[in-house]
């Protein structure tokens, strides 16, 4: 293909053409494009062994596409990705030409044919520019859809100058190694070109309207929960609403997380012969799920050893309990929970050592159903419950743990192959104790947050009775953008309290320092986590 003939095609929106063009500017930069198109719709994958830059890359396409005047694209989904990764590290869409339909395009005979005067005309009018993320994507216009919930929409609009970065007009010879793309014809009913109308106004609408455009999401996360039991006999509060009272003021967040290590159920018998060795079993009110939810959690997790002390019974009375005070359990073999906020839609699994929940140690399965996940979710966030028991078992390996003989996962391997199939965010629980962090392909990873409140019932001696809350904001992409260590102590009765002295800050810093040396994760005295930069 001659290079008059890519440029001519290119101004009909030939899809294949603009991917050579795109390629020709951006190749120099080890960025590949990609193009396919809809309607009036174009779709532009680039990817590179690095994550392309945005601003270049939006300069590129935007002047090009403005120079190249194809005024049957209306719109752009421009996309940039590591190569190798399905999911795009970030999405922007730009609104080119506000197209306003009237009746039916010439070459669609509708059914009652329009008077000559009412042939269709097209108005362009100035472009727009929409810089979102994967919750506001303008797919092809016969799937067209727009997030009405998402609420943070940026205006960098103002300022791409029409000085393309590569000459156009002029490209020299070169060999076209992108895959050849189909292309369809322009889709023109009465129905599309509406959609991408009401796109337009809205974009006009939002952009009279600025709205912070740096969308972040805050979770704040915890470990073990166990407030309080009444089996075999009464170990409960006199004063339950005090439980909480010295953290409370800390759990909050887009999504408060914590791993409830207990059952709310009445169920009078117990799976578990108690009293024999490190035997025990868990039963705490139903009632206590207002306790729970007054608090600030909205995801508990319900996948750990404890789940089932009192059979199938406790474990569905545990899951509709929580769930009648609106908070999601997760932890149900083979089961996704979702969970939207901010116009984002989350995706949690629950994973621990046992059979009857997700088995962390079936990679496969689990991985199969991160992809579903990740599938239909922005954002997946794994909960394990793993790894060995107590003061012994605070640094982690990358090699299988045991506790009195039985499996309990290699935690590295897990976290990292969930991370891999698309999992975003991982929160571990289960050794009783705090472990080191870890960031992995720019996704976080707590291998353990410890005991959060264990009331009568966890042991809080030396490291078992440090704690904390852990922040991680992130964007809609997944990828950890900084977060905090909330410190916290347990008392000798289990119950947490904000610990001024920052035990946890402390022992986290060295333990990544042990287990991660490499790792770019930065705890400074406050407990803020930063990602160094190279």
């Amino acid at each position: 293909m001659s290079d008059h003939n890519t440029i001519a095609l290119a101004k009909t929106g030939d899809a294949t053409a603009i991917a050579i063009l795109i390629n020709q500017a951006l190749q120099p930069n080890g960025v590949t494009a990609t193009a396919t198109r809809q309607g009036y719709h174009l779709n532009v994958v680039l990817e590179s062994q690095h994550l392309p830059d945005t601003e270049t890359c939006i300069r590129v396409v935007y002047n090009g596409l403005m120079r190249l005047e194809a005024d049957s694209i209306g719109s752009v989904t421009i996309s940039g990705t590591r190569l190798g990764e399905k999911k795009p590290g970030w999405t922007q869409t730009l609104v080119l030409r506000e197209v306003v339909c009237v009746p039916q395009p010439t070459n669609i005979q509708p059914v009652n044919p329009p008077k000559p005067k009412q042939n269709p005309q097209f108005l362009i009018s100035k472009p727009w520019l929409i810089a979102g993320s994967v919750s506001l994507i303008i797919l092809p216009l016969s799937g067209f859809f727009l997030n009405q919930n998402y609420q943070k929409i940026t205006s960098f609009f103002t300022t791409i100058p029409q000085n393309i970065s590569a000459n156009l007009s002029q490209i020299p010879s070169f060999s076209f190694a992108v895959e050849p793309v189909s292309t369809s014809a322009p889709i023109s009913t009465t129905a599309t070109l509406k959609n991408l109308n009401t796109v337009s106004q809205f974009t006009l609408k939002t952009l009279q309207n600025p709205i912070n455009p740096d969308l972040q999401l805050t979770i704040r996360a915890v470990g073990d929960i166990i407030p309080g039991t009444n089996y075999p006999y009464n170990k409960l509060s006199s004063n339950k609403n005090a439980l909480f009272a010295g953290v409370k003021s800390e759990l909050k967040g887009d999504i408060v997380f914590g791993n409830f290590e207990s059952t709310l159920t009445k169920y009078p018998y117990s799976a578990k012969a108690i009293g024999r060795g490190l035997v025990f079993a868990f039963r705490t009110p139903p009632e206590y799920t207002a306790l729970l939810k007054d608090a600030g959690f909205n995801i508990l997790s319900v996948a750990n050893n404890h789940s089932f002390d009192f059979f199938e019974s406790g474990f569905k009375d545990t899951i509709q309990n929580i769930q009648k005070v609106g908070i999601k359990a997760v932890g149900e073999k083979n089961k996704i929970i979702y969970h939207e906020v901010q116009g984002v839609k989350v995706a949690f699994i629950g994973f621990s050592n046992y059979e009857y929940h997700n088995n962390l140690s079936h990679i496969e399965a689990g991985k199969k159903l991160v992809k579903t996940a990740q599938k239909n979710a922005d954002f997946v966030v794994i909960s394990f419950h793993g790894g060995s028991e107590g003061t012994g078992a605070l640094n982690v390996r990358n090699k299988t743990e045991y506790f009195y003989g039985e499996n309990r996962g290699n935690l590295v391997l897990f976290s990292h192959s969930m991370i891999d199939a698309g999992a975003d965010l991982i929160l571990g629980h289960g050794p009783h104790v705090p472990r080191a962090l870890e960031l992995y392909k720019g996704k976080l990873i707590a291998y353990s947050l410890g005991n959060f409140m264990g009331y009568r019932t966890l042991s809080t001696v030396g490291e078992l009775g440090y704690s904390l809350i852990l922040e991680a904001k992130v964007n809609p992409q997944g990828d950890f953008i900084e977060g905090k260590i909330i410190p916290v102590q347990l008392n000798s009765q289990g119950i947490p309290a904000l610990d001024q002295r920052s035990k946890s800050v402390n022992l986290i810093r060295n333990l990544i320092q042990k287990d991660f040396p490499k790792t770019p994760l930065k705890i400074d005295k406050e407990g803020k986590i930063l990602i160094n930069k190279p």
